[in-house]
């Protein structure tokens, strides 16, 4: 009989202990959730943002269609890539994006009535503010990648890890170049 308690008890112990573990690992899924919701929202608004800014664009650069047509493009592939929940695809179409921001607002430049456009200068600052608030969201979205996939690869946690199919999530990544500011300096350098 004490033989059957102490086996009973262990059991317990073990089964109260894997449940810990898995419910550790649904709350770091979660957050790799929430955080990839609250950067959701940010592209959605510049999504909003950046019509706006190519119409008021149009008016004053009549000659660089090429430049508002790249734009409009790299939107759209982001909004289809942030719709299909692809974080690969979206590290991409944002690279394309934030190049066409970049040689659309050195574009601009060379329009003086453009850049003194209050209109212009909300967009750009707004646009630029989502940029960051991106950069900083997506810091706390790799940050709970980072804390779930050490979990799943860590023992004993890789035991429930695999018991019930948790998988790795993929790190936002973007290039240096995508995620410094826009220096419009460079783009007049000789």
């Amino acid at each position: 009989m004490p033989a059957l308690l102490i086996v009973s008890f262990i059991a317990i112990v073990i089964l109260g202990y894997a449940i810990i573990i898995y419910n550790g690992l649904v709350r770091v899924r979660n957050e790799i959730k929430l955080t990839w919701s609250n950067i959701d929202v940010l592209l959605v608004q510049r999504h909003d943002e950046l019509p706006k800014l190519v119409e008021v664009c149009k008016g004053y650069m009549q000659h660089e269609r090429d430049t508002l047509e790249r734009v409009v493009r790299a939107r759209t592939d982001v909004e289809g890539a942030r719709s299909s929940g692809n974080v690969a695809s979206v590290s991409v179409a944002e690279g394309a994006l934030r190049s066409g921001l970049t040689n659309l607002f050195a574009v601009a430049e060379r329009y003086p009535d453009l850049k003194a456009n209050d209109l212009f200068k909300n967009l750009q600052t707004r646009i630029s503010a989502l940029e960051t608030a991106i950069a900083d969201r997506r810091e706390a979205y790799n940050d709970a990648v980072n804390a779930q996939n050490t979990r799943i690869e860590t023992f004993p946690d890789v035991l429930i890890a695999r018991l019930f199919n948790f998988v790795a999530a993929p790190l936002l990544k973007f290039s240096a170049g995508q995620t410094s500011d826009v220096d419009l300096k460079l783009a007049f350098r000789p």
